[in-house]
């Protein structure tokens, strides 16, 4: 373990050999000496534990000495009906590596939604020039004046961002098709716009 992880450690106990139920009962009525012998015990299976789910020392070492101080914090939580401490302790070890594998993943989500969400689709000039210069109601107007085919496919890829792909995906028909349906359509939009290349 690093530095850091043996600084947490509580300090050497004199408490003599017990057995690690024994040992947490002690550590439950606040007595470090045994939750320093408790946790010579633990600490190793609960690396390993760590460990072999996030495959990273440094991310095993964090989650170990987490795992260690909720283990102090629950102690008097311990039912020896259950279960022996040696189980109770691998089971807080699994569940908390799962919950920072999850954690981690969902950094990793929430990263790649925003990137998503960032990206710019390149638009063509007509529609570029559409959108800066002319207003919500004459760009309504113009789009009204399209077939429902052309309008919906031009609403699909400009205004909600969908790929022609995406778009053709969406309503069942070829991309070819969704391309001809969009080229005919902002060349209607251009002209009922009055917008000149």
């Amino acid at each position: 373990m690093t530095a850091h992880a043996v600084a947490l450690r509580p300090g050497p106990g004199t408490v003599p050999e017990h057995t690690p139920e024994q040992l947490l009962a002690r550590t439950a009525l606040g007595d470090e000496r045994a939750f320093a012998a408790l946790y010579d015990h633990l600490a190793g299976p609960i690396f390993g534990t760590v460990l072999h789910v996030l495959r990273s020392r440094a991310h095993a070492e964090e989650v170990t000495q987490e795992v260690l101080l909720e283990i102090w914090r629950k102690a008097a939580t311990f039912d020896p009906v259950r279960g022996r401490v040696q189980s109770w302790a691998l089971t807080i070890a699994h569940r908390r590596a799962i919950d920072r594998v999850r954690s981690e993943q969902s950094a990793v989500d929430r990263e790649e939604r925003a990137d998503r969400l960032d990206l710019r689709r390149p638009y063509d000039d007509v529609t570029e020039t559409t959108l800066e210069q002319l207003d919500r109601a004459q760009v309504r107007a113009a789009l009204s004046a399209l077939t429902e085919l052309q309008r919906e496919s031009i609403l699909l890829a400009y205004f909600q961002g969908y790929t022609c792909r995406e778009v053709s995906e969406k309503l069942g028909v070829a991309v070819g098709t969704v391309k001809t349906r969009m080229r005919d359509g902002l060349i209607r939009l251009r002209d009922a716009l009055g917008v000149h290349r």
